[in-house]
């Protein structure tokens, strides 16, 4: 077994994939432009930065693509305010790491005060020795970056350690840092090119503690 683990959070750990979706979408008509419904999964996984904001000029050329992605936040956030769902098997695999002496991190590409709320809101948080934002690294996923800082920060290499990531820049990044890149599908189903990458695909994640449990991961 890996001596670490390093989860992604927005539809890995919690159940707000599906919110930027919708929100990525509904604000369009904000803006005056039609739904993309291929711009949530290009921009999934990003920083939320400026290379978020070059695929929103891609997508949408004539907007204020900062003003987009800003709604696009005040969105998600007012509506996890209501209601945030842990995925299937969160509890499940962090009791079995923790109690496994396994050390944890969340890498998020959302703030670190972000991801600290969630997961206080959640009682998540002391299952947790690292968090890692995309607001501490320059480079954001599909770079290995926030990554590689979290398994620093954990006193571990990339390679002693599993990556739980649903979105295709995630999956990307976990497997160039080096890392066991196992995907647990959200909004999106692999392609031939992530099947590639992935050490594993589970479901859920009670499916990838079970693999774990029994070695073969």
């Amino acid at each position: 077994m890996k001596h670490g683990a390093i989860f992604d959070m927005d539809g890995t750990l919690f159940d707000t994939e599906k919110l930027y979706r919708q929100a990525w979408l509904d604000v369009a008509a904000e803006f005056g432009e039609e739904k993309n419904y291929d711009l949530p999964t290009a921009i999934s996984g990003t920083n939320l930065d400026e290379e978020s904001l070059r695929i929103i000029k891609k997508f949408y050329p004539n907007i204020d693509a900062e003003a987009y992605l800003a709604r696009v936040l005040e969105e998600v956030r007012a509506t996890a305010e209501k209601n945030l769902e842990l995925m299937t098997g969160v509890e499940d695999i962090l009791n079995f790491f923790k109690a496994s002496g396994v050390v944890m991190a969340v890498a998020s590409s959302a703030p670190v005060a972000v991801i600290e709320k969630n997961l206080i809101r959640s009682n998540l948080r002391g299952y947790f020795k690292v968090l890692v934002g995309g607001d501490l690294v320059s480079n954001g996923k599909p770079a290995p970056d926030i990554f590689l800082l979290a398994a620093k920060n954990l006193n571990l290499p990339a390679s002693d350690c599993y990556i739980f990531e649903d979105s295709f820049n995630g999956i990307r990044a976990a497997q160039v840092s080096g890392g066991v890149a196992i995907m647990i599908p959200d909004t999106v189903q692999p392609t031939e090119e992530i099947k590639n990458i992935c050490a594993a695909i589970f479901s859920n994640l009670t499916q990838a503690r079970q693999a774990i449990e029994l070695g073969e991961l």
